[in-house]
Parts: structure tokens; C-alpha cells; sequence
């Protein structure tokens, strides 16, 4: 998530930047105004009446190597026709776009719009679950017949990288024993190609979208991915997937969800039991990540950004008691 201070909108800034891509004048103002903003500043706009994306992100926010690898595993996938989100080349030919604006420095990219709706907004059918899991099997059967020129950082870096901003903004003990603890777990299972590769992070309801008349469903938001365990994938799609159906349900779509990531690749039993420890590890980075964000306080902040501080205190205030019962 990025710092509370980037999560004004900021239409000028979309308008500079959608200067490096072809789009329809007439619409633009409109479009814009269904703008979003968590790990990136998300602008619509449409190119000869179709859907698009202008994403935005200052550049301390991200490594320029993660934002290539993720262009790159994108461009390899639109290749293997799988069905994800397709990345806009600039006027420039590139698809990545450094920025040197009047409000600081910032990465662009744009993305085309993928067809159908939010797993998280259709009624969640057997079929379509067992499709949800297909994608994301089909997904890492891709990722390990991936061989990338730009590489994606590493699990491992990740925890280097919340350590730091733990320390940094003096985190509560628990959270560094967690730390700790989560490193020294991972470090005991066994990497292979068949169970770690590069993994998309956020393959939730949100962020797969079901398209009725084909079908099937297709993936977006990349960005956060990294080379992990890919059993993390599937830990944070099935916690997506326990929110978004009754609780008694849930067991009957966990099982749907795995008949059909196993059709498309292999789910051991062992890769089973390492869900608990994905969980811990996405708790703790998760952690650094909204400790980071909510460090700024402004004057006169407005009611939403009020709302949403207390919002994510909540959710540390959750992790840290998560942190708190884990064994010593």
C-alpha cells in the first residue's frame, strides 16, 4: 500500500502521463473520475471506446527491477495465451515509463481492460470456483516453465525489506519474533521446481474476473508478485474465497477451488500443510507494509483518510495479537 500521502487523487498528474498513450479526448475527464488508489494510483481512460488503465506510482514506492519482471512475466503469458491483463506500449514503444513530474518522480504503465466482472461482484457457482482454481493452476504451470531476463525479487528479499521498515518505525517485539520465526520456517522447506517459482501475490475475488460468455476467468494486478512458495497463491485465494461465501459453504468451495487448480497442476498434500505458514508469512509482510503507510500524520486530515487510519490500525491491531499467540 502506498504512503497516506499518495492516495490523493490527482488528475493532472493522469493527464501528463496519458500523454505518452493514444486516448479518446472526449471521455477522458469522465473516465478518470472512477480512479482508485491503494498500491498504485489506478486512472480508466478509453483507447478508440475501449477499456483501459493508466497506473501510476511514485518511484521511492517501487523497484524498478519488480516493475520490468512483472511487464515481462505479462508479455511471456500473453504469448502462452493465457488470459490476463495486456500491457499498452507508450508513444515511446515502451511499457514502462519513468516520469519526472512537478510533484516528484513516477513510474507509468498502462493496461488494457480484461473482459467479464469481479469474481468478487458474481454469484460464486461451483463451476466458476473450480475455474477460479484452473486459472491459477494453469498460472503456476506457466511461472515454471518461466525463465525471465529481468527477475522479480525473492521471498527472502521481501522479509529483508520488512525487517527493515520494522525496525525502522520501532514495531512491537511480537512483530520482529514473527519476523524471525517465519524466516527461520520457510528457510526448513524444501524449494523445487515443481513448488516455487514466481507467483502472482494477490490472486484474490478482487483481482480475477469471470467472463460468462467464454466462460473462464482472467487475471490482473501483477505487480506484487515475487518468487515464492506457490502454495502462498493459493493460501490467499482460498482466504478471498472464505469471504466472499456463507461459512458453511466454505469447505464444499474449498474443495471445488482445489479440483480445479489440480487439473492444472499438482497440489500435494505437503503443499497443503504449508498454508498456515503462507498465512504467516502474508501477515507479516503485510504488516510492514501498513506500518509504513500509516507512519505520516498531515493537519486537517478529511473524514475518508480519518476513516481509513483507523481502518488499517484495526488490521494492525489484528496482526499483532495474530503475532502474539504464535509459538515462541
Amino acid at each position: 500500500m502506498l504512503k497516506l500521502k499518495y492516495l490523493f487523487e490527482n488528475y493532472e498528474l493522469a493527464k501528463e502521463a496519458l500523454q505518452y498513450w493514444t486516448h479518446d479526448c472526449d471521455t477522458l475527464d469522465n473516465a478518470l473520475r472512477s480512479f482508485r488508489i491503494s498500491s498504485n494510483a489506478i486512472y480508466p481512460f478509453f483507447q478508440e471506446k475501449a477499456l483501459c488503465f493508466v497506473r501510476l506510482a511514485p518511484t521511492e514506492e517501487k523497484l524498478e527491477q519488480n516493475l520490468l519482471g512483472e511487464l515481462e512475466f505479462l508479455e511471456y503469458l500473453r504469448r502462452a495465451d493465457y488470459p490476463a491483463l495486456r500491457p499498452l506500449p507508450a508513444s515511446t514503444g515502451d511499457t514502462l515509463l519513468r516520469l519526472d513530474t512537478r510533484w516528484g518522480a513516477y513510474y507509468a504503465c498502462a493496461f488494457g481492460a480484461v473482459p467479464g466482472t469481479a469474481l468478487e461482484d458474481v454469484p460464486l457457482t461451483p463451476a466458476v470456483i473450480a475455474s477460479y482454481g484452473q486459472a491459477l493452476g494453469q498460472l503456476h504451470a506457466l511461472s515454471r516453465a518461466y525463465t525471465p531476463q529481468t527477475r522479480k525479487w525473492v521471498h527472502g528479499d521481501a522479509l529483508n525489506w520488512a525487517k527493515k521498515v520494522l525496525l525502522e518505525y520501532d514495531a512491537p517485539a511480537p512483530a520482529l519474533r514473527a519476523l524471525r520465526d517465519t524466516r527461520a520456517r520457510l528457510a526448513a522447506l524444501p524449494v523445487t521446481e515443481e513448488n516455487y517459482g514466481l507467483i502472482h501475490y494477490d490472486f484474490e475475488t478482487d483481482n480475477v474476473f469471470w467472463d460468462t460468455e467464454t466462460e473462464t476467468c482472467s487475471a490482473i494486478d501483477f505487480d506484487d508478485g515475487m518468487y515464492h512458495w506457490y502454495a502462498l497463491d493459493v493460501e490467499q485465494a482460498l482466504d478471498s474465497l472464505s469471504e466472499s461465501v456463507e461459512e458453511a459453504a466454505f469447505p464444499a468451495a474449498k474443495a471445488e477451488f482445489l479440483r480445479g487448480y489440480r487439473e492444472a497442476y499438482p497440489f500435494p498434500a505437503e503443499a497443503e500443510d504449508t498454508l498456515p505458514l503462507m498465512r504467516q508469512f502474508i501477515a507479516v509482510f503485510g504488516y510492514a507494509r501498513v506500518v509504513r503507510c500509516v507512519a505520516e500524520r498531515f493537519d486537517n486530515e478529511p473524514e475518508w483518510l480519518t476513516e481509513l487510519r483507523g481502518k488499517l490500525a484495526w488490521r494492525m491491531q489484528r496482526d499483532e495479537a495474530f503475532f502474539r499467540q504464535l509459538r515462541p
